[in-house]
């Protein structure tokens, strides 16, 4: 009877434009043999490794309460350090005047930031309501929405209002904030987590030559992608990111136990 084959490990990695530099090098690499590498919005990348049914993924981090056991694998993560340009409140009037907010269909993490800031930074009470393809369009009025990833990119300046969640966070807290993290629910196997952090690295030090990949032509131009990919994004998880981390998670148990 022939040897089993070793099984590949599935990893499900957020499809926007700030995870270029990872699935550039991750295509690149040796790995590739080794894995299943499976591209989802951020809310897909979460249901999926809390069902179990991929071995890592790149999830929000409001997941992380969800899971009865949790490893963060790696030494980066998708994050901002002020301004980042792809999470947004969009809104015809003032934060004083919004009363309903849709929440992004996409999102668990910046949703739940968003619930944070209109409590503690704002002292604001709105509605929030869950939504659905095509919900940007209802902005208007008192009506306010979260709305994340690349399609910022063609919303930014047609409300009169944005708000970077980003920015108000490093504002009310002084700390960076961390939208994304490598989670597994079971360690892996340490040989493994060592290539694929070379890998990962090797992208971030690479961001010119993922940009500039055929196969990653942006329609929003390689100029903007590089300034947002360099001056927006920040993927090193150092110790300012893990504590801008822990408050969040905090926050979210705070909030939890307040129900």
């Amino acid at each position: 009877m022939p040897p089993l084959l070793p099984q590949k490990i599935k990893i499900s990695i957020v499809s926007y434009t700030n995870t270029l530099p990872f699935r550039w090098a991750l295509r690149q690499s040796d790995l590739m043999p080794e894995i299943i590498l499976e591209e989802d919005m951020p809310s897909d990348c979460a249901s999926k490794l809390k069902a179990g049914s991929v071995d890592l993924a790149l999830v929000p981090v409001a997941l992380i309460p969800e899971l009865e056991t949790h490893f963060i694998e790696t030494d980066f993560c998708i994050g901002a350090n002020g301004k980042v340009d792809s999470v947004k409140l969009y809104s015809e009037v003032p934060i004083e005047k919004i009363e309903t907010v849709m929440m992004d269909y996409q999102s668990r993490t910046s949703n739940a930031l968003a619930k944070i800031l209109f409590e503690k930074h704002w002292n604001k009470s709105v509605d929030f309501l869950p939504s659905h393809p095509g919900f940007e369009s209802q902005v208007s009025g008192t009506v306010a929405a979260v709305v994340i990833g690349d399609r910022c990119f063609g919303l930014n300046g047609k409300f009169n209002y944005e708000y970077d969640l980003a920015e108000e966070w490093k504002t009310l807290s002084g700390l960076p904030f961390v939208f994304a993290a490598w989670v597994s629910r079971h360690r892996l196997d340490k040989k493994f987590i060592t290539e694929f952090n070379k890998v990962l690295m090797r992208g971030i030090k690479n961001i010119a030559a993922s940009v500039q990949s055929p196969e990653n032509r942006s329609s929003i131009g390689s100029g903007r992608v590089m300034r947002y990919l360099t001056q927006n994004i920040s993927y090193d998880l150092n110790d300012e990111k893990k504590k801008g981390l822990e408050l969040f998670l905090n926050y979210l148990k705070e909030k939890k136990n307040a129900n």
